[in-house]
């Protein structure tokens, strides 16, 4: 099938955010896949179903994949292993398992010991919002967005293109990666940055002196994008930390250390420094917006 990868019927485990868009994006980019689904939680199948994010929304996880060439466990992190023991009995012989967790050696580990007579190629399509569950998703949450994918060592090469295919159709851009490599990465760039948003937005919130209402109603431009990053799927992001801790605990590491000689040249009055600090990372911005993964316009591109 051209585009697919040959892929002909995927079944999509987890249906909220990142497994609803996947649903929808193959609707949409590949309306001759057909597509199942399911969802541990009973409302959110049936939400599902009444938005059409598969082509059938299954009663169990078994019935789900139990036809599938493709199956993608959109699940937590820290769910993976027990979803894929969920469904180790009714995989048909040749089905490819992936995923689209945001930590990849975890996974990795997971998979292989609850899937070992399959192939398994894990993915992390970098992609999402601080909105969760089946009503969040839409059909373009992809486009222009990279999917990383993370072979483990002896993975078919013709299966890594299959996969590698499917995401491009769907408007992602591809990048294959170690997934120790992987998890440094992100770490830095998405792991990091969360963890900052929650402390921040925590701090304020405990803060004697000031009040919560004083908070919310003189929240400055970057509070407020802390707020929006801090709305997460808190069960999402327990399990990243949990499950990336190694890479997580070396960067926050780096990150207290570059955080205390900020201090330093703040307490000393050294503005060359902290000129110096700016001037990189409004490079680093610009760098972003040149690469097409956010807006240049002000304030986000936010319609006001």
């Amino acid at each position: 099938m051209s585009g697919s990868g040959s892929f002909q019927r995927v079944a999509i485990i987890g249906l909220g955010l990142l497994g609803g868009s996947l649903g929808l994006a193959l609707r949409e980019h590949l309306p001759a896949v057909a597509t199942t689904g399911y969802d541990r939680d009973p409302a959110t199948r049936q939400r599902a179903a009444e938005r059409g994010l598969v082509g059938a929304v299954c009663e169990t996880a078994a019935e789900a994949v139990a036809e599938a060439d493709l199956v993608v466990l959109c699940v937590p992190v820290g769910a993976m292993a027990e979803a894929a023991r969920d469904i180790a009995h009714a995989l048909p012989a040749g089905a490819i398992i992936s995923d689209v967790g945001s930590s990849k050696r975890s996974v990795q580990k997971a998979l292989a010991e609850a899937l070992p007579d399959h192939i398994c190629i894990p993915a992390h399509p970098v992609a999402g919002t601080e909105q969760s569950g089946p009503e969040a998703g839409f059909a373009s949450l992809f486009e222009g967005r990279w999917c990383i994918l993370t072979p483990p060592e002896g993975a078919p090469a013709e299966a890594t293109d299959r996969l590698s295919s499917l995401w491009q159709t769907l408007g992602a851009k591809v990048e294959i990666m170690d997934a120790d490599h992987h998890d440094l990465v992100l770490a830095v760039t998405s792991h990091i940055p969360h963890l900052i948003a929650y402390t921040i937005v925590g701090t304020a919130s405990d803060m004697e002196d000031v009040t919560r209402s004083e908070v919310i109603k003189y929240s400055a431009g970057g509070f407020r994008d802390f707020t929006r990053i801090a709305a997460s799927d808190p069960v999402m992001w327990r399990d990243v930390f949990l499950n990336n801790r190694d890479a997580v605990l070396e960067m926050l590491g780096r990150f207290t250390e570059d955080l205390t000689a900020l201090q330093r040249a703040i307490r000393s009055g050294d503005g060359e420094t902290l000129h110096d600090l700016f001037s990189r990372t409004r490079a680093i911005r610009r760098s972003i917006i040149d690469e097409g993964q956010d807006d240049a316009s002000p304030d986000f591109g936010r319609d006001h």
